[in-house]
């Protein structure tokens, strides 16, 4: 339910980044800058991410709406879900296990993150500006989950049987800013 009385039911976050205008034009572009501009995780490996900590954070839209688009830039199905259940039994890339053992650390309790955590993440293989950008999806997402359950946002793809667009797929989030007109 929309928390703030100008979102419609269901609220999209487009309602919402609509509505405040002029703080929504650099959240997205600085979202665009952290999932999208080509640092050294992926786009599926920084929606992995985004999906796992919003599953974390039991913020029910960030988590369906990036692993929809997780799942399109080539996560498997049902791995998020599994990471959720379980880390430990999760089929992740063992290059990836250590790196997702650090994030959930860190969202969960980011004051015991010890070196052996960080060391653990670089003998995967990983370098210190892997780790930091995977730390910046972690942090941009306790962000947005915050802003949506703050808010209300509560509009659901798979409740609504809707289905993003090739065109909303393939966007990036500074499309998505235009689209908004901020």
């Amino acid at each position: 339910m929309a928390l703030f009385p100008s979102l419609p039911e269901p609220a999209r976050l487009g309602d919402l980044l609509g509505a405040h205008p002029a703080h929504a034009g650099p959240l997205l572009a600085h979202t665009e800058g952290v999932m999208r501009a080509g640092a050294p995780l992926t786009a599926s490996q920084c929606e992995l991410i985004a999906a796992y900590v919003s599953g974390l954070n039991a913020c029910a839209f960030c988590l369906g709406s990036h692993r929809i688009y997780a799942e399109a830039l080539g996560v498997s199905p049902g791995l998020i879900d599994a990471l959720l259940e379980n880390p430990q039994t999760a089929d992740v890339d063992a290059e990836m296990r250590p790196l997702l053992a650090y994030i959930r650390k860190l969202n969960a309790l980011p004051s015991r993150l010890t070196s052996a955590d960080a060391d653990a993440v670089f003998a995967a293989g990983w370098d210190e500006a892997a780790l930091y950008h995977a730390i910046q999806v972690c942090a941009l997402f306790n962000l947005f989950n915050r802003l949506v359950e703050g808010a209300g946002v509560d509009f659901s793809y798979a409740a609504s049987g809707e289905k993003p667009t090739a065109d909303d797929l393939s966007s990036s989030y500074a499309d998505f800013a235009k689209r908004l007109g901020v």
